[in-house]
């Protein structure tokens, strides 16, 4: 009989070791082919979106960097995935962490937050409607923020400018999608917020295989990636498509974007739950949608692989207007 001690465990020290290696679906009931879509399912991180990969990586980096000093206070500004993801990080480092975010963005993920422990300051909109946020909504929520940064002296964590940001994917997300497809992927495709996902990991399939096509996923009527005027500020898609390429873009790795509608968006989001048993967000909605709109653009073999990410869980979210159901 064997001893205790010679007995092997699974036991995880902290939340953080669930951060990562998330499993990558292949969504064959959605779409028997041709081809296939791979998915990352990044909902299944603790704090339930991919935000939890930068969200680690940037506290690590500056609390070896010295930025951050032990006990030290974390302000960022979020559209809620960032701040759930740094309210994980936070509560098991204890850091005490304040969040800004735009009383557009759905109140779950400020329930989610608090119940980390963070503090939300949800700021009035400028623009937009509840379930809808623009760029100028979300520059309020960052004055706001800044504002507390200033007079508290905490740590801001800036996603939208920290270089961490985009180098978790290419340390992380990209690594893991090259082992998961046995190395081939010979599409990606991603909606953008702050692009980090996008930039972090396109540059790593990109040094791994230059013909891997990576393609951008906007809101239809804000392209700004494309280089279209913004036609339609307000959308779906919370958390990405602000109406502005963001400074972590690389243009050198992408090879095109793909335009999806609010109401593609809610057609893939319903057929996830329906035909794959997977309830999650408006970007993973759109993310699916635009990897079937590349299947069948003919710009692909017929058996090519798309893989793609399902960002966050559809927890986070408040039902859709009436209007577009």
């Amino acid at each position: 009989m064997a001893q205790p001690s010679e007995v092997k465990t699974e036991i995880y020290s902290s939340a953080l070791e669930l951060i990562g290696n998330t499993p990558l679906l292949a969504l064959d009931r959605l779409w028997p082919g041709p081809g296939r879509i791979l998915a990352k399912c990044e909902f299944m991180n603790p704090g339930a979106s991919i935000k939890d990969r930068s969200s680690l990586y940037m506290i690590q980096n500056a609390r070896e960097s010295g930025q951050l000093q032990p006990g030290g206070s974390v302000l960022e500004v979020t559209s809620g995935n960032q701040g759930c993801g740094l309210a994980v990080v936070c509560a098991v480092l204890g850091h005490p962490i304040t969040l800004t975010m735009s009383k557009g963005n759905s109140v779950q993920r400020a329930i989610h937050m608090e119940a980390l422990g963070a503090k939300c300051v949800r700021v009035p909109q400028v623009e937009g409607t509840y379930g809808n946020v623009t760029l100028a909504d979300v520059q309020q929520a960052e004055k706001k923020g800044l504002e507390i940064a200033e007079e508290t002296g905490a740590f801001y964590v800036n996603q939208f400018n920290n270089g961490m940001n985009s180098a978790s994917h290419y340390h992380g997300t990209g690594p893991e999608i090259w082992r998961q497809t046995g190395q081939r992927v010979d599409a990606f495709v991603a909606t953008v917020g702050t692009a980090g996902t996008f930039a972090g990991t396109s540059k790593f399939l990109k040094e791994k295989n230059p013909d891997t096509l990576c393609y951008v996923v906007e809101p239809s009527g804000s392209e700004p990636i494309k280089g279209e005027p913004i036609t339609k500020p307000l959308h779906l898609l919370q958390g990405s498509g602000y109406g502005c390429v963001p400074n972590l873009f690389e243009f050198d790795h992408m090879d095109g974007t793909l335009s999806v509608t609010d109401e593609e968006s809610l057609q893939y989001k319903k057929l996830i739950g329906e035909k794959e048993g997977l309830y999650v967000g408006y970007t993973s909605g759109a993310n699916v949608a635009a990897a079937v709109k590349l299947l069948e653009s003919g710009k692909l073999p017929k058996d090519a692989w798309v893989v793609t990410i399902l960002n966050d869980t559809g927890l986070k979210y408040t039902p859709v207007p009436e209007e577009l159901t």
